[in-house]
This record gives structure tokens, sequence and C-alpha cells, in this order.
């Protein structure tokens, strides 16, 4: 049944790297061309053996993002699609296993490693070296991993990644304050979602932009005011905000500059080259356009942990829309290629994960 529950320069290894246990093996959701939803699937590949400074994490949940999405298709902004082939790959994948966040369960440890033991429960940031659609994946100790909620299941903890720490490092660069007042466009994917309820815990009056249909969700994770952008526009409105975050790719300077405050702040999450380039200087003071280039996306341990912590303390939820188990890899990209999921779509890669304990429930439409 579908129903709603209502993303690092570390390097994971899998298929394409040495050390896998002499003929071990897992399964894998791989896609050997760029392509459609049918370019991806279901193999049994090599299993990855940690070296002396990663843990061997047996996979029990992972996220499929819209960046999974892009990458599969190799869809990207305008002006970028020449870096994007060079990282991904010119005439086929680099790396032939999505998935940029995991959930799971320590299996063996580096000789090295010191931080985790076999049997922890954790939740790593995988980033654009992918890997999480598979039933194992090596990590660095010592890179964005840390012990997964207590109060979440293996699947709502997931959401904490892709979604979370994008949001938290927009905001975190944003200098969010009490009483800032801040819009979200694309507030009810998965960094939107996490977006609202971080700028929320940090005081701010938010503002989402989404459909009339997930008004009702993003009022429920704290937005102040709701803006359904089918029947209005919201630079229309004379409004000014202290932040813009725009998590869609269709808010640059150019359109919402008058929406601003002075010294305001536009977090371009998706943005195309143009945008980029319109980047009128930083500061927070000074009137700061942020993109995803300027952020490098390097995650930490820390950030992940300090994320871990709200969820603990029931000040972040889990946003799922629907959840599939890796046998239906396929199916899945299909419902993140329409572009109308809520939060999260999870991948289920092993079976019989416990109860959900903390997410937000609807009834689907």
């Amino acid at each position: 049944m579908n129903v709603i529950q209502t993303g690092s320069d570390h390097k994971p290894r899998g298929t394409d790297d040495a050390g896998t246990h002499p003929g071990a093996t897992m399964r894998a959701a791989a896609y050997r061309r760029f392509g459609g939803p049918e370019v991806v699937r279901l193999e049994e590949v090599p299993r990855p053996s940690p070296r002396p400074d990663e843990v061997l994490i047996r996979v029990h949940a992972s996220t499929l993002s819209a960046a999974d999405r892009r990458a599969r298709s190799r869809t990207v902004p305008a002006g970028l699609q020449v870096p994007t082939a060079l990282a991904l790959g010119v005439f086929r994948p680099r790396r032939r296993i999505l998935g940029m966040d995991v959930a799971g369960v320590v299996e063996a440890t580096g000789s090295d490693v010191s931080k985790f033991k076999v049997g922890d429960e954790v939740v790593a940031m995988l980033g654009s070296n992918f890997g999480g659609h598979a039933e194992y994946v090596a990590v660095r100790q010592d890179g964005p991993i840390t012990a997964k909620p207590r109060t979440m299941n293996f699947a709502e903890a997931v959401t904490l990644v892709f979604g979370g720490l994008p949001a938290q490092r927009f905001l975190a660069l944003a200098d969010v304050e009490p009483g800032d007042t801040v819009l979200i466009n694309g507030a009810s994917g998965a960094v939107g979602t996490a977006a609202v309820q971080l700028a929320k815990h940090l005081g701010a009056q938010v503002t989402a932009v989404c459909s009339g249909g997930n008004s009702g969700l993003v009022a429920s994770l704290g937005a102040d005011h709701v803006i359904d952008y089918t029947a209005e526009d919201f630079t229309a409105r004379g409004q000014r905000y202290d932040v813009i975050m725009d998590c869609v790719g269709n808010a640059p300077f150019s359109r919402v500059a008058g929406s601003l405050k002075p010294g305001g702040a536009l977090l371009l999450v998706v943005a195309d080259l143009k945008g980029m380039l319109q980047a009128p200087g930083n500061g927070r003071r000074s009137g700061t356009l942020v993109t995803a280039g300027d952020l490098r996306l390097n995650y930490t341990a820390e950030d992940l942990a300090a994320l871990v912590r709200l969820a603990e303390s029931g000040h972040y939820k889990a946003v799922i829309d629907r959840t599939y188990p890796l046998t239906e890899i396929v199916q899945a990209h299909r419902f993140v290629d329409t572009g109308r999921k809520k939060g999260n779509v999870i991948v289920q890669i092993t079976s019989g994960s416990p109860e959900p304990l903390n997410v937000l429930k609807q009834t689907p439409a």
C-alpha cells in the first residue's frame, strides 16, 4: 500500500574498487548507461571489503532523490551539461550504483577503526560518490557517518541525510536568526521539508511555497504561511524576506531580487549556470547569493550528529512519501521522475524494518 508517511568528499567503495572478498557478492541496483528508469537493473555484484580506516555497512535503507534521477538521466540545469558529463561519465556512468545516503548496521571494520564496532546502527552521507542502492557499502570512519537516531527506524533515519544536510548547511551560511523571515521555494521536497523544520527550529518566520495539495503537510512541519505556486507568484506579492531558499531551480536572483530585504540571502539549492554566474557577491549582510558550487558539499560527522540530536529531541520528523523494496527499483525511479514526490522516497534494501516511530503519516490522495 502506498502511504505517504508524511543528499561529501569521502569515498565509499563499491564494485568499481579493489578489495572485495573473493567470491563474496551482493545485490545492487546498477546502471550501465544513462537514460530512463529502465536502464537500472538489479544485479549480483562483488561485495566490498573495508580498508583499514573503513567500516562495512550492511545497508537497510537509502533514499532515491532528485539528484539520483539527474545522475541517472544526466538531465541537469542549463549550462551544466559539460561539467556534469565530466563528473558522472562522458559515455557511461563512472559509478554504476546510485544512492547518496545509507542507514544500516556495521558489518565489519578495518584494522584501524576505533570509532565504530560491529553491530552499531549508523547513518552516512555518500554524496556524489553514490553506492547506497546496494546491500553493502564501505565508508571511511572519519567521513560523514554517525550513530542513527534511537527514536527512528532505518527508513526514517536515512531521511536526515540527503534532505537534512543540505538544508542545514545552506541555512547556516545564511546566518538565520530568530525572527528572520525565510521563504522556502519547493517546500514539499526532501530538502524543502527539512528546511522548513530547521528554519522553524532556528526561530524564523517561515513561508512555504508548494502546490495547494501539500499545504497541510508543510504547515504540519511548522510553516507559518503557505503560498500555492499554482495560484500565485510569490514574487508578485510585494513582500520581502531575509532569506529565500530555492529548492526547485526557478528562482534566480534576476527573478527574486525585489523579494529580498537589503542584506538578505538567496540560497540556490538548485541553479543553472546563468543563475550561478549572476551571484552579486558573498556576505550575509550585503546581499548574498549562495550556490551549491559555493558549498562543495563537504559534510562532517558532526553535521549529521546535530541532525540526529534534533530528531531524538523531537524537533525533526521524517517525511516519507513511498517505500519501495530494492526489487522494485525501476518503479521507484518512475515515481521520482514524475516530480510529485513529497519529502523522501525510500529504497528498502533489507526486509523486516520495524514500524515507524517518528514519522508524519497522511492518507494518500
